[in-house]
């Protein structure tokens, strides 16, 4: 059974309202192999101080000691806004096949500091729960205004 980027990106959603929950910026993630999540992964910069702690870094460290390799080369990994460019040299150096996210970060996601283009031979896809993915940081970020 083939499973669609939406079904996949609703369960990377179920990682951000878990960080919400938390007081972490809502961003969550899964690393997909063979239609499977081997890994999930949410924001804990604030649980554990550690500025690292992104929802992909998570996941992918995760799915690296789920598989017992460091490469994630027939991976997908869904992640609910744009990784940042750290992530994305994460998700580059970890050899994932796919990236597919949800929300654009106009501010900090890589495509700001590389005219678009993803650091890697990774096939991206872009805009999957969009709406949804921003509304939680929106969300969020309206709370912590106030």
């Amino acid at each position: 059974m083939e499973l669609n980027d939406e079904y996949f990106m609703r369960i990377a959603l179920n990682e951000a309202e878990d960080a919400y929950t938390e007081g972490e910026i809502p961003v969550g993630a899964v690393v997909v192999l063979d239609d499977k999540v081997i890994a999930k992964g949410h924001n804990l910069t604030e649980t554990l101080h550690d500025v690292t702690a992104h929802a992909e870094m998570m996941a992918i460290t995760g799915a690296a000691n789920s598989l017992g390799a460091k490469y994630l080369q027939d991976c997908t990994l869904y992640v609910t806004l744009e990784p940042c460019l750290m992530c994305a040299g994460a998700i580059a150096h970890a050899q994932v096949k796919t990236l597919v996210f949800g929300a654009s970060d106009p501010k900090r996601g890589y495509s700001v500091y590389t005219d678009g283009k993803f650091p890697s031979k990774a096939e991206v896809r872009k805009g999957v729960l969009e709406d949804e993915c921003a509304e939680l940081l929106r969300k969020f970020f309206a709370e912590r205004r106030k």
